[in-house]
């Protein structure tokens, strides 16, 4: 596992449209995803200790951004050959037992994952209303991967992405100071 840290946000930056089939059997562009007031594009996979720790604080987030109009998609990028875990099957049943509340979609071939730039798992793409990058930072305050956050139980952890996100559908505009999500690297094809 190499860990990696996400670039700093590109402010004003657009999103990159893609055509990708999801684990609900239907094929998703970007604006079947977006928001009245935004849209989160995660970068994430089944694996990756990282996203596994944070994953039920990741559906609850996004249920909550979706109440205030901002929607999320999930994309997986990862070669699955490397990783079976990564298998569409496998995206389909973690879809499933987690209940997803955002489409859950497959970059077979990694092009979308090179569009948006991202590095690791989890990699986190904060849109506007308009689809302009105002977030590129961590979920939480982190632990490592299975451990408590620093500062105490998971729960209390402090909620960087929804917090800015909440801004971002408030204002349109995402925080000044933002920290660098972390995670597994993204698995490219042939590596």
């Amino acid at each position: 596992m190499v860990s990696l840290q996400t670039p700093v946000c590109d402010f004003g930056k657009p999103a990159v449209d893609f055509s990708l089939p999801g684990t609900d059997g239907k094929v998703w562009t970007l604006e079947d995803c977006r928001g009245k007031k935004g849209l989160l594009v995660m970068f994430i996979c089944n694996h990756c200790p990282y996203v596994k720790a944070v994953l039920d604080r990741l559906v609850r987030d996004t249920r909550e951004l979706h109440e205030l109009g901002v929607n999320s998609v999930a994309i997986m990028s990862n070669d699955p050959h490397q990783y079976e875990e990564d298998s569409f099957e496998n995206m389909q049943k973690i879809a499933r037992e987690k209940d997803f509340p955002f489409p859950y979609l497959l970059d077979a071939t990694q092009e979308v994952a090179k569009a948006y730039g991202a590095v690791c798992t989890p990699d986190f793409f904060g849109y506007n209303a308009d689809l302009q990058l105002q977030y590129r930072g961590r979920l939480a305050v982190p632990g490592a991967p299975g451990r408590q956050p620093q500062g105490g139980r998971t729960e209390d952890a402090r909620r960087d992405l929804f917090e800015a996100m909440k801004h971002v559908a408030e204002t349109g505009k995402g925080p000044e100071v933002q920290i660098p999500s972390m995670g597994c690297s993204i698995k490219w094809l042939g590596e």
